[in-house]
């Protein structure tokens, strides 16, 4: 292509139209003067005549369209004729894909917006009729949002049970005595049971041992739904293992009574201080504030007779206090 002839292929340049007319007027044109305007060939207006390749000679403008035209509508008979076959073949594919969990619009891990997790949790549960898992770190009954959210899985909660499906839900020691955690129980009819550890992890629902529910980052924002079912296995076998070792919350083993004057929390504070966490750690750990956390820990130096934090984790370790929970627990 010359540098003048810089037009799209659909187009005809100045000097191809000038030669053209010269082709109509004269009736042919020589092959090295249309070097300047192939764009007459490309569109079929001139073609090498019988007698002598060396000249052209200029075809009807209806003719050469025609041709074009002809061409063209074969060109998307033919992608037509593809697009048919391509769909009968992935037709196939599809239905594989349907009876497959999870399919493409439904990943085998997919992360939710804050906005989507109840809804999301809520469309799950709808469907669910076999038992639901939880895991609750802490309740913060004191927070509008926490309260509406906890409204919303009342009734769906209640919709499950009613369905004749079981809810089981693990928490931390603390919550034992939670005003929230005591209403839910209170309001909630049929086969759900909770049970409470000293530690437990993060956030957690296992709906039908198909799909569960976790926190994707730490503000709480964001959730992934996960459907892959080996993750899902793994998830419900650590919470079994967990729930094996829980205590059942029931109203007369909620106000356990202390062992040599050691509390239950109190017991897990000095746990943790023996490993060396901090205040902060410690009442992140079991769920409680910094303050509360703070004044279990004086209860236990002025037994022990600590005057220090560092003097309080070895004379814990010296005390046995650990040990007897340990042969209170075996016997």
């Amino acid at each position: 292509m010359t540098e003048a002839h810089t037009h799209g292929p659909e187009q005809l340049c100045e000097a191809g139209t000038n030669l053209y007319a010269h082709a109509l007027r004269e009736g042919r044109v020589r092959v090295k003067d249309a070097g300047n305007a192939p764009c007459l060939i490309d569109l079929g207006l001139l073609q090498p005549t019988v007698e002598d390749l060396d000249w052209l000679e200029p075809i009807s403008p209806a003719v050469a369209l025609h041709r074009l035209l002809r061409v063209s509508a074969e060109r998307i008979a033919n992608e037509r004729q593809r697009e048919e076959r391509l769909a009968e073949t992935f037709a196939a594919l599809m239905r594989f894909e349907e009876r497959r969990t999870p399919t493409v619009d439904n990943p085998a891990i997919r992360v939710i917006t804050r906005k989507r997790i109840n809804p999301t949790i809520t469309e799950a549960m709808a469907h669910a009729s076999e038992e639901t898992l939880c895991v609750q770190p802490n309740v913060r009954y004191s927070d509008p949002v926490a309260q509406a959210a906890r409204a919303v899985a009342l009734d769906r909660d209640q919709a499950l049970l009613d369905r004749g499906a079981r809810i089981r839900t693990l928490y931390q020691h603390t919550q034992r005595h939670s005003p929230a955690v005591i209403a839910r129980y209170e309001q909630l009819r049929g086969d759900v049971e909770a049970r409470t550890l000293d530690e437990v992890t993060d956030r957690l629902i296992i709906i039908d041992g198909t799909v569960a529910f976790i926190p994707a980052n730490e503000g709480g924002t964001l959730a992934l739904e996960v459907r892959q079912p080996a993750l899902i296995t793994y998830l419900v076998t650590v919470f079994d293992r967990l729930w094996r070792l829980a205590t059942p919350m029931h109203p007369q083993s909620a106000h356990q009574s202390s062992l040599n004057g050691i509390t239950a929390p109190q017991r897990a504070i000095a746990t943790l201080l023996i490993e060396g966490h901090t205040d902060a750690v410690i009442a992140d750990r079991l769920g409680l504030n910094v303050r509360t956390a703070r004044v279990h820990i004086a209860k236990l130096a002025a037994p022990l007779g600590s005057d220090s934090r560092a003097q309080l984790g070895y004379l814990i370790a010296e005390s046995g206090i650990l040990k007897q929970e340990e042969g209170s627990q075996r016997a």
